[in-house]
């Protein structure tokens, strides 16, 4: 059997962004042509960052770290966005135009150095460069843990054909309120969408964390909320919907590190971080609702996280 060369495996996977449909916002462009879609991507590997990053779940992040691969750009483009550097759909971003053979040396020489797991962060709308770097890493015999970090806004059937290559997904469901996730990500179906898209992620992994015995995750779900500021209701409701929808048995990471961007920072509601009585609030409500199994962060945690993708390394500090 011929072993495909990564160049093959680039172009096998990027074909259908000829009239590119792989997130909700159905934009239908021809990346492939070198336009961009509503996200503001072309089809190149178009990256911000791949680095070491410590301040993940401690099943995720572990000793040694995960090497974390930061698409750039967004195609839910949140107004608050905390990697705001990185993200924007219109405008200027910090990125770098890869080759795969790039991506692949440097994942290669961040697993060598001891990473055990790959995290891709913001892929919805790169998910045939996820498949891409993974069938490439495959294909030179480097195996890892392969975690899809996704801000929840994806199609459950994308998400359908990850199945064979994602071991652990990490999704945000940051809102059960549509005309919130419209005010904040211009995305009212969001929370018809991200929970249709978390559900087929439960599908697939279940509610059990599979640990090895240095305990760094292996295969799982864990799902993600980052508490807003004045939006209480919308946490309760986010939370309500995964006990009922899927399970409390699900891991949840609750996160309390918001922090007003650059970008917000004049804004009435978004340009405070939280404050201790919502973020109480909050943790008591999961509780109510019998979630047992998780993580929550310090309230003072939005003063550690601030990564700055101007550096080598953008969480150097952290």
């Amino acid at each position: 059997m011929k072993v495909k060369s990564f160049r093959d495996i680039a172009e096998t996977n990027l074909a259908s962004l000829s009239e590119c449909r792989v997130c909700p916002r159905n934009c239908g462009t021809d990346r492939l042509s070198g336009k961009t879609g509503v996200c503001g991507s072309d089809a190149r590997f178009n990256i911000s960052s791949i680095c070491v990053h410590k301040g993940e779940e401690p099943v995720i992040s572990g000793d040694s770290g995960i090497c974390n691969v930061f698409f750039s750009r967004c195609n839910l483009s949140c107004s608050y966005c905390q990697n705001w550097q990185i993200s924007a759909a219109k405008g200027e971003v910090l990125q770098t135009v890869f080759s795969l053979d790039q991506v692949v040396a440097s994942i290669t020489a961040l697993l060598d150095k001891g990473c055990k797991a790959v995290g891709f962060v913001s892929p919805s709308h790169y998910i045939p460069h996820v498949k891409a770097i993974i069938e490439a890493l495959r294909s030179i015999g480097r195996s890892a843990i392969f975690i899809y970090n996704t801000n929840g806004y994806d199609l459950a059937d994308e998400i359908r054909g990850l199945e064979n290559y994602i071991d652990v997904y990490l999704p945000d469901f940051k809102y059960a309120d549509p005309e919130l996730s419209y005010a904040y990500s211009r995305a009212k179906d969001y929370p018809r969408l991200a929970l249709a898209a978390i559900k087929e992620m439960y599908r697939q992994k279940g509610s059990t964390l599979l640990l090895d015995d240095k305990g760094h995750i292996e295969k799982g779900l864990i799902i993600r909320h980052l508490i807003m500021p004045g939006a209480v209701d919308n946490s309760f409701q986010v939370l309500k919907l995964i006990a009922g929808e899927l399970s409390e048995s699900v891991a949840i990471s609750l996160m309390s590190q918001y922090w007003p961007t650059p970008k917000v920072e004049c804004h009435p509601t978004l340009g405070r971080s939280l404050n201790r009585d919502e973020y109480e609030q909050v943790v008591e409500e999961m509780e109510n609702l019998g979630f047992y199994k998780g993580w929550v962060q310090e309230l003072e945690s939005h003063s550690n996280y601030r990564p700055d993708f101007e550096r080598d390394h953008p969480f150097e500090s952290i």
